[in-house]
């Protein structure tokens, strides 16, 4: 069987499906990335194939924060960032079109490419299947990614978040009708281009630990647990970063992630000094923030393993993306969110309602003094860490990818 994965954005969105994928090539599958070209090494590098789609995702995150102003952690800020997303729908769809042409016997598709990729495989004739890392079906359990860290009540949220499903789904048969044109095949009818699309299974990438499954989903929507990226030969720590980590306790780690920032030095100057006043030691990476900071106490490094350097920290910083949340949860260590935009602002929240975080400070409100009051409360006080430990050992016993091998090869069998 070949499976062929479809996913887009940033290492977040991308990473967890090289574990997945090896998951599956274990089993005795062949498989294959559709991606970003930026991540065409890390596929390889796992042994997985590798298939381009078009667009570089920092330039499109970059071009996103250049058109965002004032806060973007709530509502509003989240619908700009839709809105420049589907500037890039008509390419990603080529794209798609273009590496589900040249073969596969079943379509995993996740992220933003999810519903656009499930469009192109139902017009040629491929079985597929979701994968995703974020909650977005419909529920009033909490409050929708759009909503941020507000909740609207269980039924505003239940309204709210149907309504951008559908509007997922609006947008996914725009491009079904693109495709279809592109293939020769004819329109389809009136009663199928009504016909929901909500049988389609859809897996999640997360632990019930973290968000459990809500009682209002469909039965299609299943939780299965973390996909943990595939760690590889090819990175080893940097000799500076080693020698730092000997040289004295713990540091705290800071680090945005796939987050640009519009003035680096003043993000930098602002983290310096955070640390000096909470009187740790710090491990700041650059990311696509720009991050630089030097001194006796920090030091900056670029592409740094998650998995190997979080559980030798005091505490991590972030900008509370899917992909750092997990990588935090699973080393075991508190964490300091600082969230600015799409689905930061939701895992914020879960971080504090878990009992890993002591507050959450958006971007927007960013200061020195703020986050050196959080910082000092996460590795002074031991109830973080403690329950920290507890949720990294509930996600050790568990093992998100076997449930999705399993549906997957019995989806090529139908």
């Amino acid at each position: 069987m070949h499976v062929l994965f479809v996913t887009s954005g940033s290492t977040g969105d991308v990473a967890p499906f090289t574990g997945l994928g090896v998951r599956l090539q274990q089993a005795g599958h062949a498989v294959t990335v559709a991606t970003h070209e930026r991540f065409a090494g890390l596929i390889r590098a796992c042994g997985l194939g590798f298939r381009r789609l078009p667009l570089d995702p920092r330039e499109m995150h970059e071009a996103c924060a250049q058109r965002l102003s004032g806060r973007t952690d709530g509502p509003l800020g989240t619908l700009m960032v839709a809105k420049q997303g589907t500037a890039y729908t008509a390419d990603l769809a080529h794209g798609i079109l273009q590496a589900v042409r040249q073969g596969a016997d079943v379509v995993v598709a996740s992220g933003q490419t999810a519903l656009l990729a499930k469009a192109v495989a139902d017009c040629l004739g491929m079985p597929s299947t979701g994968a995703l890392l974020q909650p977005v079906a419909p529920t009033g359990a909490f409050a929708p990614m759009a909503l941020g860290r507000r909740s609207a009540g269980r039924i505003g949220n239940r309204l709210i978040s149907g309504a951008l499903w559908r509007a997922f789904h609006h947008q996914a048969a725009s491009t079904a009708r693109w495709v279809r044109a592109e293939l020769g095949l004819p329109p389809l009818s009136r009663t199928a281009r009504r016909r929901p699309a909500g049988n389609w299974p859809i897996w999640y990438g997360f632990s019930p630990h973290v968000v459990p499954r809500p009682g209002d989903w469909s039965p299609e929507h299943r939780v299965a647990g973390y996909w943990w990226p595939e760690e590889t030969s090819v990175w080893q720590p940097d000799p500076r970063l080693a020698d730092f980590l000997a040289a004295g306790p713990p540091p705290v780690f800071i680090g945005f992630g796939s987050t640009p920032s519009p003035d680096s030095e003043q993000l930098s100057a602002v983290c310096t000094e955070a640390l000096r006043r909470a009187g740790v030691r710090g491990v700041v990476q650059a990311g696509w923030s720009g991050l630089a900071a030097e001194s006796d106490d920090i030091l900056t490094v670029g592409e740094v393993s998650h998995r190997w350097l979080f559980p030798r920290t005091a505490a991590v910083v972030h900008h509370a993306g899917g992909g750092t949340t997990a990588a935090g949860l699973r080393a075991g260590v508190p964490a300091v969110p600082v969230p600015a935009f799409y689905d930061q602002p939701f895992w914020s929240a879960r971080l504090r309602s878990l009992g890993v975080a002591p507050g959450v400070l958006p971007m927007a409100d960013l200061t020195a003094d703020g986050l050196a009051a959080l910082i000092t409360r996460a590795v002074r006080e031991p109830a973080w860490r403690s329950r920290a430990a507890e949720l990294r050992t509930a996600l050790a016993a568990e093992d998100g990818t076997a449930p999705v091998v399993e549906a997957v090869e019995a989806l090529a069998a139908r």
